[in-house]
């Protein structure tokens, strides 16, 4: 995700970090880097001047802070105003005070609409919501079935009756009151380009439903061309904000840093992958903080905890403890893993992680690869793979399609980490006995015993 613009403002800072005091001049050509990288990112140009200017008028002499260096300062400046170019505060979203909120997708075909609404409707439900998907867009062959699919995938209910948008639209919105929906969300038609008989269709349907949210929908990986239908899309509706998809594929960022300055609405929410699982809000300073290659610890923990089976996590942990990690747990660990989205993806939200390490390609693949080897063995040779020998091996590797060489590769990293794992179940084991040691209970607290504690030095 914008790998192109991250690249080259690492490279920017790098060569920033390695210098002392910072003059105009100085300023002037990290500036004239900056521009040039937007301006490579397809970053719209009043975009770019309107940055670039705000960063020169705070990097002048009077707001450098002593206590930080010069180069520290400019990056701190940066950050604070990319976060205010992407919007500056998240968006935040109310609900009606009378069921069911109204949420309107619109946009062009192909941007991803419909896999946007069910994305939306599963967001909803992880808030505590129960939303009813109307599938409204009636031109596109197979669209509403499409939706019913994706409505099953994320358990949202999908109502659709009629030929007529307008009339398909009210009604859902009547059968989300029948039956206590207290959310609906629109799927509307698109068309491959904008067109007055798609404009009047969307403005009919918003008519008559009256939204209390109205998005649109855009491919962010078309750049300035996403900028320019959503601002003509925002001439024809009251826009409350856009949800860019297919963000993963963006490498360069235009469409991201250009929509909320020329269109004046901002960005409400992004799909980072293909599945409805990958959508979530817009933070801004938190994808300033990826832009500049700084991670995104907020959004990996948000994640983690929204995708990791805690009473999984805490009997791997157990069985971590006890020196008992076996291939099926480390088979579940892979699966709860790759709920978090690409790998690609995951690293590119951890702090401080090389360029190298960052631009190396990590194929999921490989992943499914290793689990294939791990299902096609017995639940005897999970748990103990030294039961593997050489006939063993020959159908293990016939079962999953992969080389005697792949399956032995894989014991030997198992049995390194397996080493690794015990040692630390060791260390882990004798700290706490020491710190069992280095305490007692006096008076209902845990205190720590002065006489244990000089025996510890």
């Amino acid at each position: 995700m914008f790998d192109t613009l991250t690249d080259r403002f690492d490279g920017i800072f790098k060569r920033l970090r390695g210098r002392g005091r910072l003059g105009d001049a100085e300023v002037g050509e990290v500036l004239r880097e900056i521009r040039v990288a937007l301006l490579e990112a397809d970053v719209s140009l009043e975009v770019v001047r309107d940055l670039v200017e705000r960063i020169r008028a705070r990097c002048s002499g009077a707001e450098l802070s002593k206590s930080l260096t010069p180069a520290q300062q400019v990056i701190k400046v940066v950050n604070e105003e990319l976060t205010a170019t992407l919007g500056g505060e998240a968006f935040r979203l109310a609900y009606a005070p009378r069921p069911p909120t109204v949420v309107l997708l619109a946009g062009l075909q192909g941007a991803g609409k419909t896999t946007a609404a069910a994305a939306l409707a599963l967001w909803f439900k992880q808030q505590g919501r129960h939303p009813l998907l109307v599938g409204a867009d009636l031109q596109r062959p197979a669209a509403v079935e499409q939706l019913r699919v994706l409505g099953r995938g994320v358990g949202a209910a999908v109502f659709s009756e009629g030929t007529d948008p307008v009339a398909v639209a009210t009604k859902g919105v009547e059968e989300a009151v029948r039956v206590g929906r207290d959310v609906v969300v629109v799927d509307t038609a698109g068309r491959l380009a904008i067109d007055e008989d798609l404009m009047d269709e969307v403005r009919r349907v918003a008519a008559a439903v009256k939204p209390h949210y109205t998005f649109f929908v855009v491919d962010a990986m078309t750049g300035q061309d996403a900028v320019r239908s959503a601002t003509a899309f925002g001439e024809a509706l009251d826009l409350d904000g856009v949800i860019l998809t297919k963000i993963d594929g963006d490498a360069r960022g235009g469409a991201a840093l250009s929509v909320k300055h020329v269109v004046g609405k901002p960005i409400a929410f992004v799909s980072t992958g293909e599945r409805p699982e990958s959508f979530e809000a817009f933070h801004p300073d938190r994808m300033a903080s990826r832009i500049l290659g700084m991670g995104d610890v907020l959004t990996l923990i948000e994640r983690a905890e929204r995708e990791y089976d805690a009473g999984a996590a805490e009997k791997a942990v157990e069985r971590l403890r006890a020196g008992r990690f076996t291939l099926e747990d480390f088979h579940d660990q892979l699966q709860q893993m790759k709920r978090m989205g690409p790998l690609q993806s995951v690293l590119g939200m951890l702090p401080g992680v090389p360029k190298e390490v960052r631009d190396a390609q990590i194929d999921d693949r490989d992943v499914a690869r290793v689990e294939a080897i791990i299902r096609s063995m017995t639940p005897a040779e999970r748990d103990d793979p030294s039961l593997v020998n050489g006939s063993r091996r020959l159908r293990i590797a016939a079962g999953s399609g992969r080389t005697t060489s792949d399956v032995n590769n894989l014991l030997r990293q198992f049995k390194e980490m397996q080493k690794l794992m015990r040692s630390g179940g060791a260390m882990g084991a004798a700290a706490r006995a020491g710190a069992r040691k280095a305490k007692k209970v006096k008076g209902g607290r845990v205190t720590p015993s002065l006489k244990d504690a000089g025996s510890l030095r």
